[in-house]
């Protein structure tokens, strides 16, 4: 989890995130980028997430967790 900031900014096209940055105000926010948040999870995290799950986290921190309480 070291490295997640740095993924998200980078999958999120910005060149910084702040963790209560909702998801939905990023330009780059679409269905294409919740994939490529899915494909993320499931290769460093070996965590699977839905796209409704992402979508329902609604900000950076929101994510990180979901993805902590499912390692």
């Amino acid at each position: 989890m070291e490295n997640f900031k740095t993924t998200m900014a980078e999958i999120l096209e910005v060149d910084k995130i702040s963790s209560e940055d909702d998801l939905d105000s990023f330009d780059a926010w679409d269905s294409l980028t919740i994939l490529t948040i899915i494909a993320y999870c499931e290769s460093d995290f070996n965590v699977k997430l839905s796209a409704e799950e992402i979508d329902n986290s609604e900000t950076i921190i929101g994510l990180k967790e979901l993805i902590k309480s499912k390692m």
